[in-house]
């Protein structure tokens, strides 16, 4: 397993490439090592409980589970990757996924879909594999003045609100990424979205936590604040989007199967 060093006492140096599985391992462990991640997660992850509750009888899944520790409080969802990480049940693509026709009550994805070649494909897949009722539930990148401002200067992903298609090139699982595409999948072509897939319904966009990651140093920087400040930063990363939307850094958007 690779080291993980510190340049100048803040950025984490990986010597791996971005599309490793080992990068993916170790990002989990940084993100684990950290309480501004670790329970910023678990948050994201309360919010996968409550769809769940929502969600009929099946097959519950994880796409893109990465370094996530999904499975540590909810077993019963099967996790999977595109990548080959032990942690996880399955390996496979989002364009084709190996499962029956509506046997899914629920696909559940963090910081994934932008990372997906193809959305409408993607899309259909959901269509085909999920039951009526069952739900997709995912936290993306979001679009707003701020959102836009922080990954367009200081991400390493391309942040292209502008691209007119919904594929982008697939250079690699984690090196392919437009982190807009939620935005214009959901947002700026939600007609389109209405009219390819009368299916899928979007119970809900949500924009949201526009500080705990930031100043968490993400899984590229060390943690900004001390832990003991993580209930305050916390309250106030809950309330400032309610007030301000375009002071966000990520979206929760929600499916449903007709």
């Amino acid at each position: 397993m690779a080291e993980i060093t510190k340049a100048l006492g803040l950025k984490y140096q990986i010597d791996l490439p971005l599309d490793a599985p080992e990068r993916t391992v170790l990002h989990g462990e940084i993100i684990q090592s950290k309480r501004f991640t670790r329970d910023l997660y678990k948050q994201w992850y309360t919010e996968f409980k409550k769809c769940l509750d929502q969600c009929p009888e099946g097959k519950k899944v994880e796409l893109g589970s990465g370094g996530g520790f999904l499975k540590k409080l909810h077993p019963e969802v099967i996790t999977s990757d595109i990548l080959p990480l032990a942690s996880n049940d399955m390996t496979f693509s989002a364009l084709e996924m190996p499962f029956e026709s509506e046997s899914l009550s629920a696909i559940l994805m963090i910081d994934t879909f932008h990372h997906i070649p193809d959305s409408a494909q993607f899309l259909q897949e959901c269509v085909r594999c999920l039951k009526p009722g069952g739900r997709v539930l995912m936290i993306e990148p979001a679009n707003s003045a701020f959102g836009r401002f922080i990954y367009q200067n200081y991400h390493h992903e391309p942040f292209q609100p502008g691209a007119k298609e919904w594929v982008i090139p697939s250079n690699g699982p984690m090196s392919g990424a437009n982190g807009a595409l939620p935005w214009i999948v959901f947002e700026r072509d939600r007609q389109q979205f209405e009219k390819d897939f009368p299916d899928l319904s979007i119970v809900g966009i949500q924009y949201r936590n526009p500080l705990l990651y930031l100043l968490s140093g993400g899984v590229s920087f060390k943690q900004l604040l001390p832990s003991f400040t993580y209930p305050l930063v916390a309250w106030v990363d809950g309330w400032l989007p309610k007030l301000l939307p375009a002071f966000s850094m990520f979206m929760r958007i929600e499916l449903v199967k007709r």
